[in-house]
C-alpha cells in the first residue's frame, strides 16, 4: 500500500534542502528583477510538467501574483500550437524553442529552461540559442544538474532524482522568484513615483 505519509517527510525533506540553494536562487531573483526594470523580457522553455510551470510562472508575472501593479514582459515559449507544430514539423522537436529564442530573444532578455533531468533536447538547443545571442540564460533542473546546468549562466539543482519531487521544489522556487520580483520592483516604482512628487 502506497504510504502518503513517507511522500510527505520526502516532499519536505526536499523543500528544506533548498535553503541550502538560496544563494543560486537570490541571484536568479536579483537578475529577473533587473532584466524586467531594463526593458528586458523572460522567456521560459520546458516540457510536460515543466510547461506548465513556464505557462504558470510566465502567467504570475503578466497578470499578478499578490500586488496590483503593472503587467511585465514575460513569455511562455510552450503555449503557441501552430509555431511547435510547424517548427516539429519543418525542422524536428529539438528545435522548437530555438527557433522562437531566434525570433524573439534579445541581449537585454533572459532565458530559463526547466527541466527535471536536466537534459531535454529542445532545451537545450534553445538555451545555447540564446547563449549565442548574448542573453542572461538560467537552468532550473534536479538530479545531477544535466547539460543545461553546464550551459546556464546560474542554476538551481534540486537534489533529488524523483520528478514529482524535483517539480513541486520548482514550482516553490518559482513562486519565491514571482513574489521577490514584484516586490522589488513595485518598490522601486514607488521610490521613483517619490522623487517625481518631490521634484
Amino acid at each position: 500500500m502506497l504510504d502518503i505519509s513517507q511522500l510527505i517527510r520526502d516532499h519536505q525533506s526536499v523543500i528544506e534542502s533548498l535553503a541550502a540553494l538560496r544563494p543560486q536562487i537570490e541571484l536568479i531573483a536579483n537578475r529577473m528583477a533587473a532584466c524586467i526594470q531594463c526593458g528586458g523580457k523572460l522567456l521560459w522553455m520546458g516540457n510536460g510538467g515543466s510547461a506548465a510551470d513556464c505557462q504558470h510562472l510566465s502567467a504570475e508575472l503578466v497578470g499578478r501574483f499578490v500586488h496590483e501593479r503593472r503587467a511585465w514582459s514575460s513569455i511562455a515559449l510552450t503555449t503557441d500550437t501552430s509555431i511547435l507544430t510547424a517548427v516539429a514539423n519543418d525542422y524536428s522537436f529539438d528545435k522548437i524553442f530555438a527557433r522562437q529564442v531566434e525570433a524573439l530573444c534579445m541581449p537585454e532578455d533572459l532565458v530559463i529552461g526547466i527541466s527535471t533531468s536536466g537534459n531535454s533536447r529542445n532545451v537545450v538547443c534553445g538555451l545555447r540559442a540564446a547563449k549565442e545571442i548574448g542573453a542572461f540564460v538560467v537552468a532550473l533542473t534536479g538530479s545531477d544538474g544535466g547539460a543545461i546546468s553546464k550551459i546556464a549562466d546560474a542554476s538551481v539543482i534540486i537534489p533529488s532524482c524523483v520528478v514529482a519531487r524535483i517539480q513541486e521544489a520548482h514550482i516553490l522556487i518559482g513562486h519565491i522568484w514571482c513574489e521577490f520580483i514584484e516586490e522589488f520592483l513595485s518598490e522601486q516604482e514607488k521610490h521613483v513615483q517619490t522623487v517625481r512628487k518631490c521634484c
